[in-house]
């Protein structure tokens, strides 16, 4: 009897066991999982849940895998997923059901989907492809003031044949436009475009798509694909009405915003300073669009300044250009001190030149510098005089020698005072 009882019971386990369901099957994959190109750079990923799953109290979500041309994984309760993505490699991507509810049950297989990379000859597609965008004014329109045009250059691919022709086109958001200003090289071929008015919003945070393929009679060309962030590619016109003025050691800056969509407050700013009497240059950063600056000296100046969205509006991207030259000064002009030497200096020279010139006129030079008298010889005098009067008695020729020598010394006294 108690050996017929434990078998009921083994066996009522045994049927519990049976009736619970596989954890790791529960979760079945979702259906009809499908990748549709809808625009350039653009495609449309959609599936539908299994209608064989249960429970029906569970809430699913789905995990998302894109496999290629770049890894990406997120998870959503949708059954449709657009992605902004390059095509020209092709595009697959996997996913499968998952619990959304924090649920202990296993997430479902994968699914896959893949759209094959468009034919082409590989080396034949363009290279090397940069875009700016600039930003004008838009005068005819008063409810969109600014428009915003659009450049971009290649280069032709290393194999692509001589006779190859190339086209570009641009989407943002869902706006598509064939470029119809083409520049050419030396074989006519096109090697960049103009698109000077665009569906571009330079506030937007959109990414611009742009796309080119091609045609020739000798290869099949293999199109291509490139994303842009516009605030990497946006070129940022330089601030304008740039004014500069100095009252005497204060030299001060004033200038106005770029033609820009974004307000003033979204700009910040390098002014750059050159002072020419001493060949040195200044840079100052800045988020007001004035600078005062205390100079120690008189010189001449030269500013100019440029401007970049700062990250309180966007992502940091690139500067301006710099804004045309403005002078203020004069570098001939010198110090206060140096004028008061150079002028004690001259005035000195003159005062001594008019005074050499009287004095020349005057007579004066003789006089106030003598020329210096040469030494008398008064041995050779003496016997000049004495001899002829050696007949005479011996009392006239003392009295004759006393009377010369009085006479020689009167002589050079009066020559010498």
């Amino acid at each position: 009897m108690a050996s017929a009882l434990l078998i009921l019971l083994w066996a009522m386990v045994i049927l519990r066991a049976d009736s619970l369901p596989d954890k790791k099957s529960l979760l079945l994959p979702p259906t009809n999982f499908t990748i549709n190109v809808i625009g350039l750079a653009q495609v449309l990923l959609r599936w539908e849940p299994n209608p064989d799953q249960e429970p029906d109290n569970v809430e699913l979500g789905y995990h998302v895998r894109i496999n290629a041309p770049q890894e990406e994984d997120y998870e959503t309760r949708n059954t449709e997923s657009k992605r902004v993505t390059v095509l020209h490699q092709g595009f697959s991507a996997s996913v499968q059901t998952i619990p959304w509810d924090g649920h202990s049950l296993l997430a479902s297989n994968w699914v896959s989907a893949e759209l094959k990379a468009p034919p082409g000859s590989p080396g034949t597609s363009i290279v090397n492809l940069t875009c700016t965008t600039t930003t004008t004014l838009n005068n005819s329109n008063p409810l969109m003031p600014y428009q915003v045009s659009l450049y971009c250059t290649w280069l032709v691919g290393k194999d692509a044949p001589e006779d190859t022709q190339y086209f570009l086109y641009y989407r943002y958001g869902s706006s598509t436009e064939e470029c119809q200003e083409y520049r050419k090289d030396t074989l006519k071929r096109n090697i960049s475009c103009w698109f000077p008015r665009t569906f571009i919003r330079s506030r937007g945070s959109d990414l611009l798509a742009v796309h080119a393929n091609g045609s020739s009679q000798r290869a099949t060309i293999k199109p291509f694909d490139q994303l842009f962030a516009l605030h990497a590619i946006d070129r940022i016109n330089p601030p304008v009405n740039v004014t500069a003025e100095i009252e005497g050691t204060r030299l001060s800056i004033q200038w106005e915003k770029p033609i820009s969509a974004f307000p003033i407050h979204c700009f910040e700013y390098e002014v750059k300073i050159y002072n020419a009497r001493k060949n040195y240059f200044q840079t100052e950063k800045m988020t007001t669009n004035t600078f005062i600056s205390i100079t120690d000296d008189i010189s001449k100046y030269s500013i100019q300044v440029r401007a970049a969205v700062s990250s309180v509006c966007r992502q940091t991207g690139l500067w301006s250009e710099w804004s045309q030259t403005v002078y203020v000064g004069n570098d001939d002009q010198k110090p206060s001190t140096e004028w008061f030497l150079i002028v004690l200096v001259a005035t000195i020279c003159f005062i001594l030149l008019i005074f050499t010139l009287i004095c020349k006129i005057g007579h004066l030079w003789a006089r106030l510098f003598p020329p210096v008298p040469a030494p008398k010889n008064s041995l050779k005098d003496f016997l000049v005089i004495i001899s002829p009067e050696k007949t005479v008695s011996s009392e006239t020729e003392i009295e004759v020698i006393s009377y010369v020598e009085e006479s020689g010394l009167e002589t050079l006294e009066d020559s010498v005072f």
